[in-house]
C-alpha cells in the first residue's frame, strides 16, 4: 500500500482498498508520462501528486449529501482534477470532464481506457458554449470545479449546468472572505445560493483547502453563461 494515499485516506475516514489504489498508480504513471509531451501539470513528484491532486480532488467526500448525487461535471477539469479521483473513490458517479484544450482531453480519454472508468463523458469546449447546450444545461446533479477563476465567474459557467437542487462545488484557497463578498449577488442572479463554506486541511500538510457549496435553488436566466470571454473579462457583480 501507498502509505501517503492510504493514511491520507483513512485521516479522510474514506474507504480506501487494493483496487483504488492500482487505479491511481496507473494514472499517476499515466500523467507523468503525459506530462512530458503537453503541459498538464506543474506538479510531477509523486508524494506531491497523491497529495495535491488526488487527496485534495477527494476532499469534497468528507461532506454529507455529495456522495449521493449521481451526475457530475467537472469543469475545467485540465487533468482530470477533482473529477477522476471522485469516479475512482466512488464508481457510481457518471462523470463528464469539460475541457477547452483538445490535447488534455485526449489524455483524459486514455485514463478511462487505462483504469476501465465506465460512465465517462468528455466535451471538448468552452463551459460558455455548452452551458447553453440543452443537452448539458441543468442536467447534472452536481458540478464541481478547481480552476483558477473568481467565484463569480466560476458560478457563470457552472451554475447553467446544475439541475435546480443541485450543487456546485468550488474548490477554493484559505482567504476566500473578499471572493465571497464579491460573488454572492452573482451567485443569486445565476440561480444560486451558498449553503456552506467548509474548511479541510489536507491530508499531511499545512494548507487548508476551502469548499463553498452553493445550492441550485431556482433556473438560471436563459442569458446567462454570456458569451465566450464575457464572464471573465466582465465579471457578474
Amino acid at each position: 500500500m501507498i502509505k501517503t494515499l492510504e493514511d491520507g485516506f483513512k485521516q479522510l475516514n474514506i474507504p480506501y482498498d487494493s483496487n483504488i489504489e492500482s487505479k491511481f498508480i496507473r494514472y499517476r504513471d499515466l500523467l507523468k508520462e503525459w506530462n512530458q509531451k503537453i503541459n498538464i501539470t506543474s506538479i510531477e513528484d509523486d508524494e506531491d501528486i497523491y497529495v495535491k491532486h488526488f487527496l485534495d480532488s477527494i476532499l469534497l467526500l468528507v461532506f454529507d449529501n455529495i456522495d449521493n448525487n449521481k451526475k457530475m461535471i467537472d469543469v475545467g477539469t485540465g487533468g482530470g482534477f477533482p473529477g477522476y479521483p471522485l469516479k475512482i473513490v466512488n464508481d457510481n458517479y457518471e462523470v463528464t470532464l469539460l475541457d477547452s484544450l483538445r490535447k488534455r482531453i485526449d489524455f483524459l480519454e486514455v485514463v478511462a481506457t487505462e483504469l476501465k472508468l465506465e460512465n465517462v463523458e468528455f466535451i471538448h469546449g468552452r463551459a460558455e458554449e455548452f452551458g447553453q447546450n440543452e443537452k448539458y444545461r441543468e442536467m447534472y446533479d452536481i458540478c464541481v470545479s478547481r480552476a483558477v477563476a473568481p467565484l463569480n465567474v466560476l458560478s457563470e459557467y457552472c451554475l447553467p449546468f446544475v439541475k435546480v437542487g443541485g450543487y456546485f462545488a468550488a474548490y477554493k484557497s484559505e482567504n476566500i472572505s473578499p471572493e465571497i463578498k464579491d460573488s454572492e449577488s452573482a451567485i443569486i442572479k445565476l440561480g444560486g445560493k451558498i449553503k456552506t463554506i467548509s474548511e479541510v486541511s489536507l491530508p499531511g500538510t499545512d494548507i487548508v483547502r476551502k469548499i463553498v457549496i452553493i445550492e441550485k435553488f431556482e433556473t438560471t436566466n436563459a442569458k446567462y453563461p454570456r458569451k465566450a470571454g464575457k464572464p471573465s473579462k466582465d465579471p457578474l457583480v
